[in-house]
């Protein structure tokens, strides 16, 4: 295969080496993940433990509304739906501890995600297919939960399972083009251009959704868009399909937040039962499986196959095997920790913390993978993130306000 610009030292390493750095460090990481988001976590923010008390037809329509919240983004910036939440100062230290714990573990499961998806694209370089697998993996992990009992199954209307199905529809597009935007460039040229989904998600929200804000948060995005731009005007690991792809996928991203506000306001919240965010997100990924299907075959047929065979010299079929199982698996539990995190904190710190995840996955990927980077790029970066983080605040600033003075 060719060699991707991630890979200059790595890609003539035998596929074994790639293996080797999932050790027993990273399967103990994954362990640990999955052992939090197992069962629901049962703290719950002061603001809705009022809400406990209620019957259980609104405890559902309730559940419902702060689920679609949750899925409405995969990063703060394509969040549409308002999160509730209270000052983070009144939070107990055991609350605080559990959500650093949550937070800590979401960085480091994207981090590790990043650096091991993309190893693994530059072994058997099928972003698509290799995609689908990742879904399937989440989604088998979903159901063992489900049929074990360790978490509830969830039941859906049909209004729900129409909604389900247009949500994993977008998310699939999303995450298939994060994937082959990851294979033709860097992993820190993608997350550069993906700092541009505030920009796609205002711009749906206001001409899809008709949901248009105050003009000052729309001055908040030229920073995200000048600095990206300037990133990307002469940087080395530039890829016209990475860019394309990238673009797309923060498109795909933004329209799922429309969908899943929308066809939440159309269910009038009653989506079924035992849909807590988590639970949700394992359905909308097995809706994702299934349609990416004939995206995979379509798109790169039995190529997969073939690559599959190509790599067997350097490695075993086994190894290929737990390569891609530990990728697809760090890709669920890194979402499914993200909900637990992102549910129990304020928008302000939803914003900071998820900005400041993309530094991280930024400053790891060019570390790891020795990827150079101009001096241009560096401060294009910086610019992009420091608007993103600015958009965010600036955004939930807004919305308080106007919260606040229609209440």
């Amino acid at each position: 295969h060719k060699c991707q610009p991630d890979n200059q030292s790595y890609c003539q390493q035998p596929t074994s080496l790639i293996i080797k750095t999932m050790r027993s460090p990273i399967l103990a990481l994954a362990l640990l993940a999955a052992t939090a988001s197992a069962r629901q976590a049962p703290f719950v923010k002061p603001a809705l433990a009022a809400r406990a008390k209620s019957s259980s037809s609104v405890q559902s329509s309730k559940s419902a509304l702060d689920v679609t919240s949750a899925l409405t983004t995969t990063d703060v910036n394509t969040n549409i739906a308002i999160r509730g939440g209270d000052d983070d100062a009144s939070l107990s230290m055991s609350a605080r501890f559990k959500i650093g714990g949550y937070f800590s573990l979401w960085y480091i499961l994207n981090v590790v995600y990043n650096i091991l998806n993309k190893k693994y694209l530059n072994v058997i370089s099928a972003p698509l297919t290799v995609g689908s697998l990742q879904f399937l993996v989440g989604s088998l992990y979903c159901i063992i939960l489900w049929t074990t009992k360790l978490r509830a199954p969830p039941i859906l209307t049909p209004s729900g399972k129409t909604a389900v199905n247009k949500v994993g529809f977008y998310h699939m597009a999303g995450q298939e083009l994060s994937m082959m935007s990851l294979n033709a460039g860097a992993v820190s040229f993608t997350h550069i251009v993906k700092a541009l989904e505030p920009f796609f998600s205002a711009m749906v929200s206001g001409v899809i959704f008709g949901k248009w804000m105050n003009p000052v948060v729309y001055a908040t995005l030229i920073p995200v868009v000048g600095g990206v731009a300037y990133a990307c005007l002469k940087e080395r690991a530039f890829s016209w399909l990475a860019f394309y792809t990238a673009m797309g996928s923060n498109l795909a991203f933004a329209l799922r937040a429309v969908v899943s506000k929308s066809a939440l306001d159309a269910s009038g919240g009653e989506l079924g039962e035992n849909l807590t965010s988590v639970n949700l997100f394992g359905i909308v990924t097995c809706y994702a499986f299934i349609q990416s299907i004939p995206l995979f075959l379509m798109g790169e047929g039995l190529s997969f196959i073939q690559l599959w065979k190509d790599a067997l010299p350097n490695s075993s079929t086994y190894e290929l095997v737990k390569g891609l199982v530990i990728s697809g698996l760090f890709h669920y539990l890194n979402n499914e920790v993200m909900y637990l995190a992102l549910s129990n904190v304020h928008p302000v710190t939803l914003a900071v913390g998820n900005t400041m995840k993309r530094v991280f996955i930024v400053v790891a990927s060019v570390v790891v993978f020795r990827t150079p980077i101009t001096v241009q790029a560096a401060i294009g970066s910086a610019v992009g993130l420091g608007g993103v983080l600015l958009y965010s605040l600036t955004k939930q600033y807004y919305e308080e306000l106007e919260k606040n003075q229609t209440a």
